[in-house]
């Protein structure tokens, strides 16, 4: 009966685990969820929202100045024109679209 309980568990425990594994978002889906109709699909915006909004292609140099804490900051507390996502997305969201965005040349 003992042997039985241990194996239930752990399987209930394998169930638990595999089902918040598949709720965990990569960045690139939060990317395209949330970013890319301003920062673009590739990381290039369209000239219309850059000009507006004076968003900077990903490849722009000026960006390999900055460190991701930074960046992570700007998403979650918003700069400039771009709106704060704090209470949107979680920190580990802003870390894994900011991760993503940094891939992106």
């Amino acid at each position: 009966m003992t042997k039985m309980i241990r194996s239930a568990a752990a399987f209930a425990a394998v169930v638990l685990l595999t089902g918040a594994m598949s709720f965990a978002e990569s960045g690139d889906a939060i990317y395209k969820a949330n970013c890319q109709s301003c920062h673009g699909a590739t990381g290039t915006p369209n000239p219309g929202i850059a000009k507006m909004m004076g968003v900077k292609p990903a490849s722009d140099p000026s960006y390999k100045t900055v460190s991701a804490a930074d960046m992570s900051a700007a998403v979650k507390n918003g700069k400039g024109k771009m709106k704060p996502f704090a209470g949107k997305l979680t920190d580990a969201q802003i870390t894994a679209a900011v991760t993503f965005f940094r891939t992106l040349k």
